[in-house]
Formats: C-alpha cells, structure tokens, sequence
C-alpha cells in the first residue's frame, strides 16, 4: 500500500506537469486554432528564468579568507551574502520563488512577441504549415539556450526550508513510513491553483465569457464591434506565462538542460490528443490521468511482466482512448475534423 501510495503521488507529479502544459497548449488551439508546436519552449524558457535569476542572485566576489593565517586565501561570496549577511543568503536560498514573480511579465512578453510576430501570420493557414514554423522555432529557441548555457542540466535547488521530505504517511494515518519530497507537493498545489485561477478567469469575469464565445464563434463576437484579435493575445500570453510558471516550479525537480522542452511537448500533445483538441477539462482530466498511469507503469513489478511498458503506456492509452472515442474524452465535435 505505502508503494501504491507514493505511485500515486509520483503521477499526479507528473500529471501537474503535463496538465499545465496541455492547458497551455488548448488555450492556444481553442482560441486560434493553432497548433503550437513552440509551446514546450515555453516551458524551457520559464525554468531558464529561474536559472538566470540564481545565477544573478549568487554573483560573487573573491574576499580574503580569513579562517586560513599561513597564507592570503581567496573565496567566493555572493554579494548579496556580503551586503546584507543573512538576510542575503535568504534571498539567494529563495531564488526558484523569487524566479516566479520575474517569470510572470517575462513570459507575458514573450507571449505578446511571439504572438505578434509570428504566430497571427498563420492563423489561416493549414495545420502542417503551423507545426512546421512552430516545430522550427522551438529548435531555434533551444539552439540559443544551449548555446548561451551549455549542454549540461543546471542544478536550481528549491528552498533549504523545503527541501527536505514530509510525512505524508503520518497525516493520512498511514505510518510514518510513506514520506514525499516537499516542493513536489509543493509543486502539485501549484499546479492545482493555477489551473483553478485560470479556470476561473475564463468562467467568471466578463474578458474570459468573451474569450470563450470567440472560442465558439470568432466571427459572431467581431460583428459586436468587440476586438477579439486583442482578446486572443492576451490569451496567448496567459498560455505562455501558465507554461513558464510550470517550468519554473520545476527546476528543482529537473534540473533544466536545453531539450527539457522538446521533451515534455510530445507528451503534453498526446495529452491534448488524449483529453480532446479544444477541451481545457479534458486537457487537465488527460494531464493527471496520464501521469499516473505512466507511475504506476514505473514500478518495478509492472516493468517486471511488461518490460519497457513505462516508456510506452502513454502512447499506448492514447491508442485505446482514440479507437474508442476519436474526438478524445471531452472534444467537441468539428475540432480538427473536414
């Protein structure tokens, strides 16, 4: 049971991931019926923000060290350690948190650029041209990454506070053998809380009611003198934060290396595909309900009966829930269909 317990844990880790991602990309195709194939980028970039502010955070100065008498030592001190002492090292240990707050206009940014200067060019166009432009700008995007930070993964720790494990075991009366690394629950209530405020925004305030109707019926709204055009950027740019707050939040658990993106797009698509093409639930309901079947599919004992079956059980699904439903769990009918 305790085994069954942390799978169950793992998945909805990963299904954090995966619907955050997911939801980004059904709000891009939702609204512009675009196939964004860019938007595992998105990702990238968010958990390279948190690189880039710890890398600042924890610029140094060499200082004598004073602990040696036989002869002058040099060491490295941040210089916010050696400005403001503790305090300093606090921000600097609070880099990935700090990371958020910076992420949310750099992304929003991002978003707008990418939108504006690409991304409206192909509204009209077929499909495969918009994955071919998109596919292409992704490799530019992580060409540049890997060229400005090399090819290796970037530890980012989490919080000293966090970093440690929790008893999970204890809270649920199950003993206190069953513990959980915090920032993944950390990571896992984020995950649930954006999901809930963007659900939010789109079904209670008056912007995301016009959003959704643009959704159903661009042309419609626009005969209503209503710039749907604008709307939709904005959407885009909520789509691109969504993902880079979802890399960001990750950096401690992955640490971040050039092709993280590319590698978390394929199945955040298939997870699109899985939930239904245009269905923000179904979107998040494919997210979790695929990261946990690919943590149980991890165990040892299933590896054991079906070797190899962790690296396909995701495509595996998608197959079963197509043949069964084509539209996905929650599509809605003309999506994707001539």
């Amino acid at each position: 049971m305790d085994a069954i317990f942390i799978q169950l844990l793992n998945g909805l880790d990963k299904g954090g991931a995966y619907a955050l991602i997911a939801l980004g990309l059904t709000l891009i195709f939702g609204t512009l019926g675009v196939v964004n194939f860019a938007h595992g980028a998105l990702f990238m970039l968010g958990a390279f923000c948190a690189v880039v502010v710890q890398k600042i955070l924890t610029l140094s100065v060499k200082v004598k060290d004073k602990s040696i008498t036989f002869f002058d030592a040099y060491k490295e001190v941040p210089y916010l350690e050696q400005w403001f002492g503790e305090t300093g090292k606090a921000i600097i240990d609070w880099s990935v948190p700090i990371s958020i707050i910076i992420a949310i206009p750099i992304m929003a940014l991002i978003g707008l650029v990418m939108e504006r200067g690409l991304i409206k060019h192909f509204y009209k166009r077929p499909h495969a041209e918009q994955i071919l432009v998109t596919f292409g700008l992704a490799i530019v995007l992580q060409e540049i990454i890997k060229a400005a930070f090399g090819a290796n993964p970037i530890p980012t720790p989490a919080p000293e506070i966090v970093a440690g494990s929790a008893s999970v075991g204890l809270w649920l009366g199950l003993g206190d053998s069953v513990v959980y690394p915090w920032w993944r629950l950390i990571y896992m209530c984020f995950a649930v809380v954006v999901i809930v405020v963007v659900f939010a925004f789109l079904q209670l305030t008056t912007y995301g009611m016009v959003v959704r109707a643009g959704m159903q019926d661009r042309e419609t709204v626009g005969l209503f003198g209503i710039n749907i055009e604008r709307r939709f950027t904005t959407v885009f740019s909520i789509a691109a934060v969504v993902a880079g707050l979802a890399g960001v939040m990750y950096t401690p658990i992955l640490p971040p290396d050039y092709h993280m993106g590319m590698d978390f797009l394929v199945l955040s698509f298939v997870v699109v595909v899985v939930g239904g093409m245009g269905s923000l639930g179904g979107a998040v309901a494919a997210g979790f309900l695929l990261g946990i079947l690919q943590s149980f599919a991890s165990m040892n004992e299933v590896k054991n009966i079906l070797p190899g079956i962790d690296q396909i059980i995701i495509y595996l699904i998608a197959v079963i829930i197509l043949l069964v439903r084509p539209r996905g769990l929650m599509g809605r009918r003309g999506v994707m269909e001539t």
